[in-house]
């Protein structure tokens, strides 16, 4: 035989299913992976694009070049030559001044990246060597060749890092530090690049 409730013990049922219903919606909000997994970090798609900006330039590649220039000029007939050794170190990744194309799926906990080709983001001339200079007969050396040599040698260490295929090793060290940058959180990181490659540094 059920007794009926007396009016104090039902107020105390009631206020019981009002502080569960409270407890209920908190946990709604915040999530069912907080209740699942209690203390486990969650990362926002700004948040991901937060930490890429972190690094501005992510340079993932760096390569020592060693070219040979020659360098030719004639003027009234008169012809200077010299040929030049150069040596470079050039700088391939990414620019990621311009946030890349960032999904999240918080469900399995995977972080889906796009970001641009890597390119060559500098080139910084380490050595010039001289083996051989001819001047024309009035037609000297001045410091505007000096100046050309320089160019030329900039822009040969820059066409010969892409003939070593400098960029492809960038995008593959690009994947994995990506992975290992998210790896603490326990997400996956998938990186894709969109096209075109650009070579020249800015």
């Amino acid at each position: 035989m059920r007794l009926p409730l007396s009016g104090s013990l039902r107020l105390g049922v009631g206020a019981v299913l009002l502080v569960l219903g409270v407890l209920l919606g908190l946990a709604v909000s915040r999530g069912v992976d907080a209740l699942v997994h209690p203390g486990r970090t969650t990362i926002s798609q700004a948040a991901v694009v937060e930490r890429l900006q972190t690094v501005a330039k992510l340079i993932t590649t760096e390569a020592m070049v060693r070219d040979v220039v020659t360098y030719e000029n004639t003027w009234l007939g008169s012809t200077k030559r010299s040929l030049v050794i150069v040596t470079g170190k050039t700088l391939v990744g990414f620019d990621l001044s311009v946030p890349p194309r960032v999904g999240v799926r918080q469900l399995d906990r995977h972080i889906a990246l796009t970001l641009p080709h890597a390119r060559l983001l500098g080139v910084d001339i380490v050595e010039l060597r001289t083996y051989d200079e001819s001047r024309g007969l009035w037609n000297p050396f001045h410091p505007a060749d000096r100046d050309t040599i320089f160019l030329l040698a900039r822009r040969q260490v820059a066409m010969a890092a892409a003939d070593l295929a400098v960029l492809q090793h960038a995008e593959q060290s690009a994947r994995q530090l990506l992975s290992g940058l998210f790896a603490p959180e326990g997400y996956s990181v998938d990186v894709s690049f969109e096209p075109p490659s650009q070579l020249a540094p800015h």
